[in-house]
């Protein structure tokens, strides 16, 4: 599978993006796909993930209740819905799938920008 990920931009405090995760050569819920996302001078963190085969999804603690993600496997696609936005959000959002839990997420899109203000 190869994926890209798009939809980033700068956006004020308390407002609202939605990413997109478009995948290329299979149907997204044969993965496990997650978003994590790169902040300058931080290390690369979690932010959600949905499961391939139950569509469970899970949260960083950071993002509960603010972030939103689902999935179109039709499209093959996958979204992070972002809303109440802060500017501790700034960050590189990438997406990245796996075929199992201990294969790891070997699969990366580019990164998408998301830049929040004050």
């Amino acid at each position: 599978v190869q994926l890209q990920a798009s939809g980033g931009g700068l956006v004020q405090s308390g407002g609202s993006l939605r990413l997109s995760c478009v995948a290329s050569g299979s149907t997204v819920d044969n993965y496990d796909i997650a978003w994590f996302r790169e902040a300058p001078g931080k290390k690369r963190e979690g932010v959600s993930c949905v499961s391939r085969r139950s569509g469970r999804t899970y949260y960083a603690d950071s993002v509960k209740g603010r972030f939103t993600i689902s999935r179109d496997t039709d499209k093959k696609m996958v979204y992070l819905q972002m809303n109440n936005l802060k500017p501790e959000d700034t960050a590189v959002y990438y997406c990245a799938a796996r075929r199992a839990f201990s294969a790891g997420f070997g699969t990366w899109g580019q990164g998408t920008l998301v830049t929040v203000s004050s």
